[in-house]
């Protein structure tokens, strides 16, 4: 099955955050084993970059503004194309004040959603609806119309 890690920094505080990601993760089960890997907030991004990079496995992808923009269908191929490989995948969120130059330098792609901000709790939500619409239009399901 494959592997897919969500590393990000802090927990969710609000209770349909958490309901809401809970219920991706249960659709997304069917075709990966995901896991959010919460790690603990530092004084600044720069303390944060060690314990992120270290939790960081096989391609890493790092949500930040200044990233590529994919459309939902060029995720679904870039995740299909690591499944084939079995590569293991990791996509990095950064607390609210972004990610450190040293984890963006370090990843294989930097991934942007949008030009707008949201909220790095909400952000983890939105992520894993991505996920599950890029294995629902790998499996040529309709829920992508």
């Amino acid at each position: 099955m494959q592997k897919v890690n969500i590393v990000c920094i802090g927990k969710i505080k609000e209770e349909f955050y958490r309901r809401a990601l809970a219920e991706y993760l249960k659709r997304l089960s069917r075709f990966a084993k995901v896991e959010v890997k919460e790690l603990a907030e530092g004084r600044s991004i720069e303390e944060e970059a060690a314990p992120v990079l270290k939790a960081c496995k096989g391609f890493v992808f790092a949500l930040c503004i200044e990233g590529e923009r994919f459309s939902s269908e060029k995720l679904a191929q870039s995740i299909k194309k690591l499944c084939d490989k079995g590569e293991e995948m990791t996509f990095v969120i950064g607390s609210s004040c972004g990610l450190s130059d040293k984890v963006k330098d370090n990843s294989d792609i930097k991934l942007s959603f949008s030009d707008m901000t949201f909220p790095h709790q909400l952000m983890r939500v939105i992520l894993a609806e991505q996920l599950y619409r890029a294995f629902m239009i790998n499996s040529g399901s309709e829920y992508h119309k």
